[in-house]
């Protein structure tokens, strides 16, 4: 009898201890990420600030939760010039293998900028063309919302800006690529287009990331913003190249 007892208690052990192990093994449900650096701007604006990023990503189940917050500023001779925080939520659910449904707000808040406020949403479906440890890729198209308040008290001859308030239905459509191409090298690139009766806007990301070590990293970003419509005399296109230390925590 006590030896039944024994080797029960030695079993119980063994299951308590090895599905706790098992727990302390399971991967965390959150990544990431915070950024710091210097961002150059060429087009119809030139000029260098500083910036930082911040995104939080959770996933659980058939649910990933997204969020990301840019901010950038500059000061010459102690007054501010630029001031701009841009915001982007997202939220999916997967309905199969490969599909998902996703709602996204995308968002932009400026003192000194064309726009004081310009958002989007954007609700639709998802499709996972690759999901695998080394590459990813993933289309996203669906219907939505544009608002865009117009900075009119900074209006200028050389602002890419139409002194109207834009309320309008859009479509947005996102192809997202992350590729590793080596232990210590990765690709990563975004393009985003939205489009509805006011204009239809093209932005593209292109971001090579070297790590360094396991938590840290140095990123080279190349964005494109190309607008449809823009007033006379005034380039379509502007470009950001920016250089950061990015922080996985």
């Amino acid at each position: 009898m006590i030896n039944i007892l024994i080797t029960s208690l030695l079993l119980f052990t063994h299951i308590a201890y090895g599905d706790e192990a098992e727990e302390k093994t399971l991967p965390s449900p959150w990544d990431n990420e915070i950024e710091f650096g210097y961002q150059s701007e060429s087009g119809n604006n030139s000029s260098q600030s500083l910036n930082s990023r911040l995104e939080l990503n959770y996933t659980s189940g058939q649910v990933r939760n997204s969020g990301e917050l840019k901010y950038a500023s500059k000061e010459d001779e102690g007054i501010e010039k630029k001031n701009q925080i841009v915001l982007e939520l997202q939220s999916d659910y997967k309905i199969s293998s490969d599909y998902y449904l996703y709602a996204n707000l995308h968002g932009m808040d400026s003192k000194y900028t064309a726009y004081y406020k310009d958002f989007t949403f954007s609700s639709g479906l998802g499709y996972q063309l690759s999901n695998t440890k080394t590459l990813v890729i993933e289309l996203e198209a669906g219907p939505g919302y544009r608002y865009q308040e117009p900075n009119l008290d900074e209006l200028d001859d050389d602002d890419l800006i139409f002194p109207d308030v834009v309320e309008e239905a859009i479509f947005r459509g996102n192809v997202h690529l992350q590729w590793k191409m080596f232990d210590s090298l990765e690709l990563e690139a975004d393009m985003t287009v939205v489009t509805g009766h006011s204009n239809t806007r093209l932005d593209t990301e292109f971001s090579l990331i070297n790590n360094l070590t396991e938590h840290t990293a140095l990123k080279f970003s190349q964005s494109r913003e190309m607008l449809d419509r823009v007033p006379p005399g005034l380039e379509k296109v502007d470009r950001v190249s920016s250089i950061t230390l990015l922080i996985h925590l």
